[in-house]
């Protein structure tokens, strides 16, 4: 994000704040990363999928986010075991240097949130559209499920055929 943008001013004036950014600024936000992507032609929308992590984050994002993009797909990544997914979030926290993630009110704060905030989103989309992994598995296992869910999807055989 560059700060010298209006929109980037934006952004560090709710974060200096200790503020969380408005939906409506964190979708423009993304917007114009999307943009950019295009621009640079390292996306290409009408041969690339595009699989988002972190956003939408709550339900009103969704909602925002339904106007830029079709949504053929929903990966729930769930951990219901939540001493592993905070010995997880500990690890990632010390691992990207952010030491004050680590602690135990930081990441039952963060369980909360998501309880409350994001995981609503799952009752916004149609149940047919969602794909439950487990999470706990090896990196390179989630991954593969979330490849071999994109790749039986209609929509995404639909766009092979246009690129062939």
């Amino acid at each position: 994000m560059d700060i010298r943008t209006a929109l980037g001013k934006q952004f560090v004036e709710y974060s200096s704040r200790g503020e969380l950014v408005p939906d409506e600024l964190t979708i423009e936000l993304w917007k114009a990363q999307i943009d950019n992507l295009i621009e640079t032609h390292q996306y290409k929308p009408d041969i690339d999928f595009l699989v988002l992590d972190g956003i939408p984050r709550n339900v009103r994002q969704a909602e925002i986010l339904s106007s830029y993009v079709d949504v053929h797909q929903v990966f729930h990544l769930s951990c219901p075991n939540r001493d592993e997914l905070a010995r997880r979030m500990r690890k990632r926290a010390l691992k990207e240097n952010r030491f004050d993630d680590a602690s135990d009110s930081v990441i039952n704060q963060r369980i909360a949130t998501y309880q409350e905030e994001t995981k609503p989103i799952l009752d916004f989309y149609p149940d047919t559209i969602i794909t439950d992994i487990d999470a706990t598995q090896q990196p390179v296992e989630v991954l593969s499920k979330i490849i071999q869910r994109i790749t039986s999807l209609p929509v995404y055989h639909e766009m092979a055929k246009e690129i062939v």
